[in-house]
């Protein structure tokens, strides 16, 4: 640990025992002597207050039980840069037994040295390096100035996470000293970013990834900081509390990908505030809590489809895909924003709507989408069926969940949507005589591209859509009473739950509505087809339909 203190200790990130925190105080606490530091952890409940002590304020904490006051001497301030890297790259000194005498010119006297070649083994093995990982090495900044650039020259891609690191500055010292520098991990260092974009160095001229996940940045900062990345094609800011506040005008324009990831804040109308960066290709939104989503510049597919439908086209034709698209996109359907996005992102989120999934299909350039662990695709018995919809849904998808969409399967899911839905088709004012197809609104709003499946594949015949399709959504769900035998004030409730639902699911649905925690309830089931028999669900893996639960049977909980 540190014997003296730095003279700027504040605001220094420190490390003790393995924990992380940010210096906010230095000085005497009475009545104790001697020197304290008082520091406001990374971690909550490491500390024991939030700045106070007997009523006075030293410091101030974001939390109430962030703060703690340490002993100087058992805080470590860390290491510079280059002692890290030779603490992690350096090959060990060769025993003195070993060591040779050489003798060098310097200047125009001889110098006797002792182990020579090892040094030069030394710094030969630096400056080769290119990819360096330095997490949670305790480096705490550049150190001596030009020793960087001096021993480790060609570094083109650095991991620097979980570090000491206290400012932008001093990332800036470090890079500036690297003239490669491509890859930049700076993830989970509490750094504080300039207010106003700080003056241009070049210190990130050819940087082209950038990692600033769980670094506590800003957007505004973001944006502050963004002039000095000129290439830049990828940048990370997963969990750092991001609210979209401004458009990104002059900077990010080089951006190909963007994480923003565990940021519960961000909402579709801050996205729209980057939805014209110009080469963004791909969108990382997992876990950010969206639900609905709404490009207003687009129309929702009410155009007239009253003309004569083309014939179905061979197994696959990727031409008439095309068409279908272009006029749809000639008609007005797609959005301008998002231009260049290829791929999206949304695993985690609150997407329980399939007009969600209608809006997807305005983006003009996706073609591979990830939503998994969505009430959407979660919920239902056969997760097939949903794929089958969302590939029906969103005309250009190539991936899904990073499963390929082949062309049959396209075709397939399409013709099974179109029957699915032709029932409702009909009702809604849809024909087969081109000349009285007039689908109401509402329809066309909930099933934009059934219009479009129509031309493509010709209208559903009456003999098609005669058997109720199995695998329809609604017919998956059942409609059960829920009771609690033990709890007579709790009001009996009607709930639909699909078949394929486990009950391990069922229990967390039932812990969120009751406030109760999974592990005390207790569920099991009557049918009137059996009267006064009840079965225990005891299993928590195996689904309502397992148990040979049916439509109208109540379920009894108990905790």
């Amino acid at each position: 640990m540190n014997s003296t203190l730095p003279s700027d200790v504040i605001g220094r990130r420190v490390e003790v025992n393995g924990e992380h925190a940010t210096v906010r105080f230095s000085g005497i606490v009475p009545p104790v002597a001697g020197p304290w530091l008082g520091v406001e952890w990374d971690n909550p409940e490491r500390g024991k207050h939030d700045g106070s002590h007997e009523g006075t304020v030293y410091f101030k904490c974001r939390h109430p039980t962030a703060g703690s006051f340490i002993r100087p001497n058992k805080v470590n301030f860390g290491v510079d840069f280059l002692t890290a890297i030779k603490n992690r790259y350096v090959l060990e000194d060769e025993p003195k037994e070993e060591q040779t005498e050489q003798i060098v010119i310097i200047g125009n006297k001889p110098v006797e040295t002792i182990g020579f070649d090892s040094v030069i083994k030394q710094q030969s093995q630096l400056s080769k390096l290119q990819d360096v990982s330095l997490r949670n090495c305790a480096v705490n900044g550049a150190g001596d100035q030009g020793g960087i650039a001096k021993a480790c020259p060609n570094i083109r891609s650095i991991d620097l996470s979980k570090n000491l690191l206290s400012s932008w500055e001093e990332v800036i010292d470090i890079a500036n000293q690297l003239k490669h520098l491509e890859v930049l991990n700076l993830s989970e260092n509490r750094l504080t970013f300039p207010s106003s974009s700080p003056s241009p160095t070049g210190a990130f001229s050819t940087l082209k990834v950038l990692v600033l996940n769980r670094t506590g940045i800003t957007w505004a900062e973001v944006l502050c900081c963004a002039s000095g990345w000129p290439v830049l094609e990828k940048l990370y800011l997963e969990s750092n509390n991001i609210v979209i506040s401004e458009r990104p005008t002059d900077v990010l324009q080089t951006v190909k990908l963007l994480d923003l990831s565990s940021n519960q804040s961000i909402d579709e109308n801050q996205l729209f505030l980057i939805a014209y960066l110009p080469r963004l290709e791909q969108l990382i939104l997992s876990d950010i809590g969206i639900s609905s989503i709404h490009f207003p510049d687009a129309g929702i597919g009410t155009q007239d489809y009253s003309v004569t439908p083309l014939p179905a086209p061979p197994p696959f034709s990727s031409l008439s895909l095309l068409l279908c698209n272009l006029i749809l996109f000639l008609l007005g359907c797609k959005t301008s924003m998002f231009p260049s996005l290829q791929y999206l992102v949304l695993n985690d989120n609150r997407i329980a709507q399939w007009s969600f999934m209608n809006e997807l299909d305005k983006l003009q350039s996706l073609h591979a989408l990830s939503c998994t662990r969505n009430p959407l695709t979660e919920g239902s018995k056969d997760a097939q069926t949903t794929r089958q919809f969302i590939i029906a849904r969103i005309g250009q998808l190539r991936t899904l969940n990073k499963c390929a969409v082949e062309p049959e399967e396209r075709r397939g899911a399409e013709l099974d949507y179109r029957k699915a839905f032709g029932n409702e088709w009909k009702k809604a004012g849809g024909h087969q005589d081109p000349e009285k197809n007039r689908p109401n609104e509402e329809f066309l709003a909930a099933h934009p591209r059934y219009q479009a499946l129509c031309l493509k594949y010709g209208a559903p015949e009456d003999g098609e859509l005669k058997t109720q399709q199995p695998f329809l959504l609604k017919n998956q769900l059942l409609t059960l009473k829920i009771k609690y035998p033990n709890q007579l004030d709790q009001k009996v409730i009607e709930k639909q739950l699909p078949e394929s639902m486990t009950v391990q699911k069922v229990k967390g649905l039932l812990s969120r509505l009751l406030k109760v925690p999974v592990s005390e309830l207790l569920l099991s089931y009557e049918s009137p087809k059996m009267p006064g028999k009840e079965i225990e669900l005891e299993n928590d893996l195996q689904s309502l339909q397992f148990y040979s639960v049916e439509n109208g049977d109540c379920l009894l909980v108990r905790w």
